[in-house]
């Protein structure tokens, strides 16, 4: 099953993550949570955005942008913003999803004040996107899975999530609450099922590993496929003209 799931996943990032000319495109800014994983044997970690393209019929193609580890100022400073504000086209979308890099105050390459910087490159991109005649859509970031000794999840993101929320109500910005949606799906698995949604990896599972890897930042493909289940939900929400093309 593992072998069939990784053959699907290659090919859909050979046919199905390109720009195609004539179709509407749906473009993703973020970072690790968003961003295409290699597909390699015993990669268990997967970016929402890698599977995302999934969900749509044909007439739509997402071409993924999101890079590990970069912030909206990171995201900016590295020249990624341009280049794919470069190729948006009348009639596109523009997903944009950041915040958990954007917290690490001990980083100047990377820290953006979610009331500061984080705020005002938000607004930057809104300002790009609507420019080029297409849609911007922002997405608050998804919550990494904690729970205290008590077993009660707790959140770690501080005031980026309102940040998001803010400049979404100030611009008239389509929002998808990531953040607010997968606390709800956190909490319902509750701490020991929600594991299976990150990287909660025995050794027996992948031969390449020499020690169990646990990680409740990045997602697995399970954790990957169930946020864009609430994209797609979301979608078919806020954005009436995209739902159009999500498969039934």
């Amino acid at each position: 099953m593992k072998k069939i799931l990784f053959a699907g996943l290659l090919l859909l990032t050979i046919f199905g993550c390109g720009k195609e000319k004539g179709k509407v495109t749906i473009f993703l800014a973020g970072d690790s949570t968003v961003a295409n994983k290699p597909y390699r044997e015993g990669n268990p970690e997967k970016g929402w955005g890698q599977v995302l393209p999934l969900y749509f019929k044909k007439g739509v193609v997402v071409d993924n942008h999101a890079v590990n580890g970069r912030s909206t100022k990171s995201f900016i400073d590295e020249g990624k913003w341009d280049s794919l504000i470069s190729m948006v086209k009348s009639g596109d979308y523009v997903f944009i999803e950041f915040g958990h890099n954007d917290a690490k105050i001990s980083d100047s390459t990377r820290y953006a004040a979610a009331d500061g910087a984080y705020s005002d490159n938000l607004r930057r991109f809104v300002a790009d996107v609507r420019a080029k005649e297409a849609t911007p859509v922002l997405l608050s970031p998804i919550m990494r899975r904690r729970f205290d000794d008590k077993r009660a999840f707790y959140d770690t993101h501080g005031g980026y999530p309102d940040a998001v929320r803010s400049v979404a109500e100030e611009l008239d910005v389509v929002l998808i609450d990531l953040h607010k949606s997968t606390q709800t799906m956190l909490v319902s698995f509750g701490e020991e099922a929600s594991k299976k949604l990150f990287l909660h990896i025995d050794t027996n599972e992948y031969a390449h590993l020499d020690k169990p890897l646990v990680d409740d930042t990045h997602l697995s493909a399970y954790g990957a496929f169930k946020v864009a289940d609430m994209l797609a939900a979301a979608i078919k929400r806020e954005l009436p003209e995209l739902a159009a093309y999500l498969k039934e």
